[in-house]
């Protein structure tokens, strides 16, 4: 203690547990502050994946299913997830198996360059589909 006085810095415990217990002699303020910025940088340097959400109803047609599987596609590509939404109305609800049918049959369009992260999953009054980029690639 005597050292860091004479010094005017922290002592810090480092090894509590170690005997006898190993303490540092440093400037606390300045470790704190120089390992919030390397966590900084570290989380900059993180890849973020974007989700991209399309939402459909039962009675879309087939042509603007096409359109959307083809924007789902250019996005796939880029590395982004997709995730299709089929959202019931008033009494579409009952009929849950025509939603699936919709998210299955865009699944069967990408399969070539996306998989199935999350199978059609009926959740309230919508059902959802989650593919990921990387399928097969031949």
């Amino acid at each position: 203690m005597d050292i860091a006085q004479e010094a005017e810095l922290d002592l810090v415990e480092v090894a509590p547990n170690a005997r006898p217990p190993v303490c540092r002699v440093m400037d606390y303020g300045k470790f704190s502050y120089e390992k919030t910025k390397r966590e900084r940088e570290a989380r900059k340097h993180q890849k973020q994946i974007e989700i991209k959400t399309i939402r459909l109803t039962p009675r879309t047609s087939p042509f603007h299913r096409e359109i959307h599987a083809r924007k789902a596609r250019l996005w796939l590509a880029e590395g982004k997830k997709v995730k299709f939404q089929v959202r019931f109305k008033a009494r579409e609800i009952t009929y849950p198996e025509i939603g699936r049918e919709t998210l299955l049959a865009i699944a069967e369009q990408l399969k070539d360059i996306a998989e199935i992260e999350q199978a059609p999953k009926l959740e309230g009054w919508s059902m959802t589909l989650m593919m990921t980029p990387g399928g097969l690639t031949e």
